[in-house]
Formats: structure tokens, C-alpha cells, sequence
């Protein structure tokens, strides 16, 4: 008789899941992207030595080169360097945008999951009002209130990512609370609040971090747009939106639009493209 050792090591038990997990490729090009812009927007100072609001007259309008990778604009600023230090104002105001969606959407979903009745029945009303209005056209309608400014346009943009985070945490506090654990631990004499906040909030706010990375995309686009209708800080800031704005007045000079456009574009679809990932191995 031939006896089967059925104990693994957990070297190689850590070793196979290391192997089965791979990391796909246009995952890996989305993180650096994002992983770039984010250094651009922590030390800007480290990837270019020139000054983004002082330029040289005599050398406007120059085209993409060695010494200036993206050109130069109209004023002799080299445009690769007002990218770097526009990536600050819009991975800040992105943030921004996606702490104020996911704390008062979570929290309007979360109540509302999880009392059920008239409770449910009121912020669902409210989420409703919020979703009938178009997210863009509600976003400028409170900076148009509160005044135009890349920080008002964050909270702007936030205030209408609100009802897309509580309907993600509505439907997910529901379906936790019906789960075995939950129903237990209210026959074990536990307290509503203490169920909520130690039981339900932690296993329903896992889909949250995928919707959080994708508005975190979506929030860059909608800073972009509302900076390029003027929104957003004035000039001399280089917040991308603005500088595809100044750029289409120079359409004899396209790098002027293309490589701020091309940077917004790439940085969202990189977030969304990690965002389907993160969803997926959830």
C-alpha cells in the first residue's frame, strides 16, 4: 500500500497561486499610465525644469522636439511641462469629486438599504430627483452657484456622482442584509447600529471601490470639460481642460489640442480599463 502525503507547503501553496495569478497586459500599461500621472501630480518639479507660466516670446509656437517634447504654445511655454503641473489640478479635484460621491452617496445608500421603509422610501425619492437631471448639466449648474473654480467644479462633480454611489450601496446593503451572518448575529442580541456598521457596511462597500476608480476617470473628464467651458481656474493654470480650450484657437498648431487631449484621454481609459479589472477579480 502506497500512502499519499496530502499536506502542501505553504511555499508551494504560494507559489501556485503566485504562478495562476497574471497580471494582463493592458492592465500593466493602464497602471504605469496612471501610476506616471500620479507622479506628475505629487513632483511635478522632478519630470521638466522649465516654468509653466513663463515662456520665451522667440520661441512660441514651436513644434514637438527634443528640448520640448509637446511644443510650445503661444506665449513660448513649453506645453509639456503645463501638462505635468495640470495633472496636480486634476487628479486633486478628482479626488475630491470621488471622496464627496462615495461618502454622501454611501451613506444616503447605506441607510436606505438597511432601514428599508419610509427611510428607503425618502432617499430614494431624493436619488430619483438626482438622477433626473443630467450629471453634466447638474455639475455646471452648482459651480454656476458656487462660483467657478477648479476646487467648485470638484464639488460640483461630486455632488452629481451622489445618486450613481447610492444606488450601488442600496443594492448591495440589501442583498447583505439578507444574508445568514446578518440574521444571526440580530438573534444573538445584536443592535441595529452595530449590525450596520460592523457587519453590513464592511462586506457592501466592496463594490464601491471598483465604481470609485471608475469615477475617478469619469471625474477627470467632467473636470476636463467644465474647465474647457471656462469653469474651472483662469489662465495662467494649466489645468488640462483649459489648455485644450486655448489650443483650439491655434488649429494651424494642433499639438496645441492634441497633447493635452491625448493625456486626458489616455489617463481615463487606463482608469476605466483597471476599474473592469478590479470588478472582474472581485
Amino acid at each position: 500500500m502506497t500512502l499519499v502525503s496530502t499536506n502542501t507547503s505553504p511555499r508551494i501553496a504560494v507559489g501556485s497561486r503566485l504562478a495562476g495569478f497574471r497580471l494582463p497586459a493592458t492592465v500593466a500599461l493602464s497602471l504605469a499610465i496612471v501610476a506616471i500621472v500620479i507622479a506628475w501630480s505629487l513632483a511635478p518639479g522632478l519630470f521638466t525644469s522649465h516654468n509653466p507660466a513663463v515662456g520665451i516670446p522667440a520661441q512660441k509656437l514651436l513644434g514637438p522636439s527634443a528640448g520640448h517634447w509637446f511644443g510650445t504654445d503661444q506665449l513660448g511655454r513649453d506645453l509639456y511641462t503645463r501638462v505635468v503641473y495640470g495633472s496636480a489640478s486634476s487628479v486633486k479635484s478628482a479626488l475630491i469629486a470621488v471622496v464627496i460621491g462615495a461618502v454622501a452617496g454611501g451613506l444616503i445608500g447605506l441607510l436606505a438599504g438597511f432601514f428599508g421603509g419610509r427611510v428607503d422610501t425618502v432617499l430614494a425619492r431624493l436619488v430619483d430627483v438626482l438622477l433626473a437631471v443630467p450629471k453634466f448639466l447638474l455639475a455646471v449648474i452648482v459651480v454656476t452657484a458656487i462660483g467657478f473654480d477648479t476646487t467648485n467644479a470638484a464639488i460640483a462633480t461630486g455632488i452629481s456622482s451622489v445618486a450613481v454611489f447610492a444606488r450601488v450601496m442600496r443594492s448591495e446593503v440589501i442583498k447583505t442584509r439578507q444574508a445568514t451572518f446578518i440574521e444571526a448575529s440580530f438573534l444573538s442580541g445584536g443592535s441595529r447600529w452595530h449590525i450596520l456598521w460592523r457587519h453590513v457596511l464592511p462586506n457592501a462597500s466592496r463594490s464601491v471601490l471598483p465604481l470609485a476608480v471608475l469615477q475617478f476617470g469619469d471625474s477627470i473628464l467632467v473636470i476636463a470639460s467644465l474647465a474647457f467651458l471656462g469653469y474651472g481656474d483662469p489662465p495662467p493654470a494649466s489645468d488640462w481642460g483649459l489648455l485644450i480650450s486655448i489650443g483650439k484657437d491655434y488649429l494651424k498648431w494642433p499639438w496645441l489640442v492634441y497633447a493635452p487631449a491625448f493625456i486626458t484621454i489616455a489617463t481615463v481609459l487606463s482608469v476605466n480599463r483597471i476599474s473592469r479589472w478590479l470588478r472582474k477579480i472581485d
